[in-house]
């Protein structure tokens, strides 16, 4: 009874990443990358021991909230864990808000910035969350125009000073719909104050923030998302105390436990509009791109952190004679989780691109169609990736897998949250298909698409390139019979961008394969591109008996 297994460990999680580093060399300008290579460094060796170190040790800490003192003053103070503030001094000094606003890179200070997070966020307790939201206000704002707030809080939320960062909510749900925000039933009502909230939001992660961005209904407003307005909030006033806000608990979570995600009471909360007092759902829509981008991402990086465990203890768990990299079965397995993480890797990088044109005005016509697809199809592809790898992550370690004290479990459940928040898959599908309406948007896809797989020579990587072709034209064949029948349409909506979104990964791991064999990166992710396409990738269904579906359902 002597033996005692050997947990798995982490290195220099930028050292370590033969995939990112490729991608990096690729993507970025040699000068650029070589001056901040030290900063990736740096994060990578943070994330792959203090803070990982540190996340292990904090592991039973969670959100306290106190809603009263002991004289029976209502206080609603929540306390966050030893870690997150940490995560948020690091946060500051490091910059991972502020790069994207400094655009020291251009258009590619967003890969620069979210190169960064890649690197130490899987050891941060999911603080990604609010940093996502963060990101959304600012960009938000800056997008809107609206002066005075730009003036007020920008430089907050892209400080790099500890004492002067803030943090930023994004309070949208409430009980009568998550993703249908139409039916918001908080108002705003002027007063001599300025205008003020009454309502009640469901679900509010990064409770803790300085300000948030609300919807409400200005009073007399129509219904529906016309009638709603952006308004910018301030938590608490110059003395500290809450801004009319009443905390009254915090949510029971199956992940992201670390997140103080609270049901909140606005009683009166003092508020100002943020672009006029309609529109508040079109006037989300800069916020959205970030806050998917950070979850296409964080989807990324919890895939990585999960098979850099899984691949280090392969090395270390003996079984049957021999230890698991060894054991053919167990090295398919993780072959094939590893492909669906290349793939998604270069999908939310996508996205990221985009993203950085866009906000630089460096974006075509074309590209600017793009972004409004691919960002939809990366955050619910990566979102369905990820809870897939991780589930079977967990099983590869056996019952050490399910044991909570191992911390194995806490990112399976973590990531189950990135294909639920800012749209569940279903209802991404159904944003991807609007996307598709402006006229353009699908010619701006295949012409993507087609254009990453001419750029692909390699004989080995011939199949991949016909597999995407293949399922390319059978999207464009199925989308061009469903649009005259709209039920069939929504009823495939998922399959058709489930498949739109592999099909691009396809594409793209097939272009980087090919650069990886050109530029002597190896053969590895021609190998990925091609076990990808053995996973699957056209899931578009032809026939759809719909009342089967209706038996079914």
């Amino acid at each position: 009874m002597s033996f005692f297994q050997a947990p798995p460990g982490l290195g220099n999680q930028y050292d370590d990443d033969a995939f990112l580093q490729g991608y990096l060399a690729r993507t970025l300008p040699e000068d650029l990358r070589r001056s901040i290579t030290d900063d990736f460094r740096e994060l990578g060796e943070l994330g792959g021991k203090h803070f990982y170190e540190f996340q292990l040790r904090d592991r039973l800490n969670e959100p306290v909230l106190t809603q009263w003192d002991a004289w029976g003053q209502r206080i609603d103070h929540i306390e966050v864990t030893p870690l997150w503030k940490e995560a948020e001094a690091l946060t500051a000094r490091k910059g991972l808000v502020a790069v994207a606003y400094e655009q020291k890179s251009g258009a590619l200070s967003r890969v620069h910035q979210f190169a960064l997070n890649y690197l130490v966020q899987p050891s941060l307790d999911v603080y990604s969350c609010p940093l996502a939201m963060t990101d959304g206000a600012a960009r938000s704002l800056v997008s809107l125009g609206n002066q005075a707030l730009i003036d007020h809080a920008l430089p907050r939320l892209t400080s790099r000073d500890p004492a002067t960062f803030w943090t930023s909510g994004q309070w949208m749900t409430e009980r009568t719909g998550g993703s249908d925000v139409g039916l918001t039933l908080t108002e705003a009502r002027n007063s001599p104050e300025g205008w003020r909230l009454y309502g009640t939001k469901w679900f509010t992660s990064a409770t803790t923030a300085q300000m948030a961005l609300t919807l409400a209904r200005p009073q007399g407003n129509g219904p529906g998302g016309k009638g709603l307005a952006l308004f910018f909030v301030e938590t608490r006033d110059a003395a500290g105390k809450l801004n009319h806000i009443q905390i009254n608990r915090l949510k029971d979570k199956l992940g992201t436990r670390k997140v103080p995600t609270a049901e909140l009471t606005l009683d009166g909360t003092l508020a100002t509009p943020v672009a006029g007092l309609t529109d508040g759902i079109r006037n989300m829509a800069m916020m959205l791109n970030v806050t998917r981008t950070w979850n296409a991402m964080g989807a990324t990086w919890s895939m990585r952190r999960a098979l850099a465990l899984a691949h280090d203890y392969a090395k270390r768990r003996v079984q049957f004679g021999a230890p698991l990299s060894e054991k053919p079965l167990h090295v398919d397995t993780l072959a094939g989780l590893e492909a669906e993480f290349q793939a998604g890797f270069l999908l939310a990088f996508r996205g990221v691109e985009l993203l950085g044109k866009l906000e630089t005005r460096t974006a075509t016509e074309q590209e600017q169609l793009l972004q409004r697809l691919v960002t939809p199809l990366a955050k619910l592809t990566t979102g369905r990736q990820v809870v897939h790898v991780t589930s079977e992550v967990t099983e590869s370690f056996g019952g050490a897998g399910y044991v909570e004290d191992t911390g194995l479990p806490r990112i399976q459940a973590d990531s189950q949250v990135l294909s639920i928040w800012e749209g569940t898959t279903n209802v991404l599908s159904l944003d991807a298909l609007r996307a598709l309406a402006k006229e353009g948007t699908l010619e701006a896809y295949f012409h993507e698409v087609e254009t990453r797989l001419a750029k692909v020579t390699d004989v080995g990587l011939r199949p991949c390139v016909r597999t995407a072709q293949d399922a390319l034209e059978h999207a464009r064949t199925w989308v061009a019979g469903a649009m005259a029948n709209p039920t069939t349409m929504e009823a495939g909506a998922r399959r058709f961008s489930l498949t739109l979104g592999r099909t691009l990964e396809l594409a793209l791991l097939s272009e980087h394969a090919q650069w990886c064999l050109d530029h002597g990166h190896g053969p590895r992710t021609r190998a990925a591109a091609r076990r990808f396409r053995q996973n699957g990738v056209d899931l578009i269904q032809d026939e759809i008996d719909l009342d089967d579906s209706r038996l079914l359902g």
